[in-house]
């Protein structure tokens, strides 16, 4: 069973996104274990104190390193190996290959999610990959992290049920853009599916299919 940990100040955003739909076939399949670890439990003092104003100046709050590493090294007391993940929009960006990849990987993940203005540079000592979902800025890291699990969990073994559901997909080869699909009925206010999808003529449907698949932007 693969270990997710996802260290953040509002556990609450991940209620409804992992425990609907294919998330929650994953979990109900024991394909994988979410754990919230909420970063206000470490904050220091009797507010919990979290963030603080950056050195040298400058607008917003940055999250401390007391806390977070008091949060990750609780987070590897429930799984040591896992590997730490940062969101953040300067890490590498997310594609599909990696998706598989983390699926494949015998071992958990621990995901930090940034808020404010952004976070102590000795924060990433801790860090093992610094990921990313695109090139803008959000209010916070529960996003990109939700978007990273369902993409890493839906590959995990049994969750999509098909066997080729992960393999015919976008991406799935690292560029091409899987081809248009069609479900009855045949003719929809005059728009018809091709002919040669209802013809039953396996090597013909395959080669419509290979030549109306596209090539992604790089």
């Amino acid at each position: 069973m693969k270990k997710i940990q996802v260290i953040t100040l509002f556990p609450e955003m991940f209620e409804g996104v992992l425990n609907t739909s294919m998330m929650w076939k994953a979990q109900q399949q024991k394909a994988v274990e979410f754990s919230m670890v909420n970063l206000r439990d470490f904050g220091i003092g009797p507010r919990q104190q979290v963030d603080d104003t950056p050195y040298g100046g400058g607008d917003g709050m940055l999250l401390k390193p007391e806390p977070l590493f008091a949060a990750v090294a609780k987070a590897k007391e429930a799984d040591p190996t896992a590997k730490v993940l940062l969101m953040t929009p300067r890490g590498q960006r997310w594609k599909q290959s990696l998706a598989k990849t983390y699926a494949d990987a015998d071992q958990g993940y621990i995901f930090i999610c940034g808020r404010y203005e952004g976070y102590d540079e000795r924060i990433v000592s801790l860090v093992d990959e610094q990921v990313s979902v695109g090139d803008y800025v959000l209010t916070g890291g529960e996003l990109p992290a939700m978007t990273i699990i369902d993409s890493i969990v839906r590959l995990l073994p049994g969750v999509l049920g098909g066997e080729m559901s992960a393999e015919i997909e976008s991406f799935s080869d690292g560029e091409t853009l899987e081809f248009p699909q069609y479900t009855k009925p045949s003719d929809f206010n005059g728009m018809k599916v091709p002919d040669v999808l209802l013809s039953g003529n396996h090597a013909e449907i395959a080669k419509w299919r290979a030549a109306n698949s596209l090539k992604a932007d790089k």
